[in-house]
């Protein structure tokens, strides 16, 4: 299994630069959603969910996918929804139990790719059920954003709803990459013992 190495020129391939873009939408999204500038909001989220899926595109197009960038990814998501979370639970707190969810789903996940890097083992790149997760997230942010907008008042039913649905996928994305992280574990215990 490929462990970690770090490489400086990996800072600057073009999916880690599309990266920290990513990381600098963040303040902009929170800013424009506490003012209640839910389209600038909607905006900062929705072009993060463009570069998001941009980035392992340019990786996978420039043959540029590098141990940095399997880092960065996943942090950037996780620091992304951690901010949304916090956005919608101030918005909405009735919201909070399935926030909670979300944000010690992503805990795991962060501690599963520290206990890889640990044990000198690169993280996984993200697979299709965490992008599938990651996308039905961003689509169910933007459409309660968008409904709110048009409306004028916020629809309970569908960010509870919308919010059960990302948090049903998300688990399912985090039973997947269990299995990913116990497998790897074995393959570098039996390596260990062989």
């Amino acid at each position: 299994m490929e462990g970690w190495s770090f490489k400086p020129r990996d800072l600057v391939t073009v999916p880690n630069l599309i990266t920290y873009v990513r990381f600098l939408l963040v303040p902009p999204f929170i800013y424009f959603f506490l003012k209640g500038n839910y389209i600038a909001a909607g905006i900062m989220i929705g072009l993060s969910g463009l570069s998001d899926c941009f980035d392992g595109f340019f990786a996978r197009k420039f043959n540029q996918v590098t141990s940095l960038g399997k880092i960065l990814d996943p942090i950037a998501d996780k620091v992304t929804l951690i901010s949304v979370a916090v956005c919608m639970v101030i918005y909405m707190p009735s919201i909070l139990p399935i926030m909670l969810v979300l944000v010690f789903k992503e805990f795991l996940m962060l501690l599963g790719g520290f206990i890889l890097m640990l044990n000198k083992m690169s993280p996984p790149p993200a697979n299709i059920f965490g992008k599938i997760a990651t996308l039905v997230f961003y689509v169910v942010i933007c459409l309660i954003i968008f409904v709110n907008i048009i409306t004028g008042k916020e629809n309970m039913a569908l960010v509870v709803g919308g919010l059960i649905i990302v948090t049903v996928v998300m688990l399912i994305a985090l039973a997947q990459y269990a299995v990913v992280f116990v497998k790897m574990n074995k393959e570098k215990n039996s390596k260990s013992v062989g």
